[in-house]
């Protein structure tokens, strides 16, 4: 493996290209949920979650994971979105120690009106500036990243 100072020069600009695009992209995209919808993109994603998740409901550990956020930082999240009527917290009956976020009526209708704004972000920031099999590629390629910090444990291929 190269050190940073011989990198071949593709390398360094292919990851700059991914961080910048990556960067705008998610910016762009939170700025139009955040101006249309009052939902940040984080705001969207746990809604999302939360709207496929048995009984629109997950632990709140759990929803952490999948969103990579810590747990006081989706601590901070759910409490603007309890505070909003967007989600709700229940408590385990079994376990007093387990919380759950479930997805409120509010908070349903909320994702489906910004559902319309999101996608036709995507569409225009990202997707519909590829081909199909363009994105077909792009999928295969994104798919050997490690998409949480666990990945990387243990020896993955895609971290070696």
């Amino acid at each position: 493996m190269s050190s940073p100072a011989t990198s071949p020069p593709q390398q360094l600009e292919s990851w700059v290209s991914f961080l910048r695009a990556h960067a705008a992209i998610t910016r762009e995209l939170s700025a139009q949920l955040q101006r249309e919808h009052g939902l940040t993109l984080n705001d969207y994603e746990v809604l999302l979650h939360l709207s496929h998740a048995e009984g629109a409901m997950l632990r709140r550990v759990d929803l952490a994971e999948r969103v990579l956020l810590t747990a006081s930082g989706i601590t901070r999240l759910l409490e603007g979105l309890e505070r909003s009527g967007l989600v709700c917290k229940r408590t385990c009956e079994s376990d007093a120690r387990v919380s759950y976020a479930k997805l409120t009526d509010a908070g349903l209708a909320k994702l489906r009106a910004a559902a319309v704004t999101h996608l036709r972000g995507i569409d225009e920031l990202f997707t519909g500036r590829y081909s199909g099999s363009e994105l077909v590629t792009l999928a295969e390629l994104l798919s050997r990243l490690p998409v949480t910090g666990s990945d990387c444990k243990g020896g993955s291929p895609s971290c070696s």
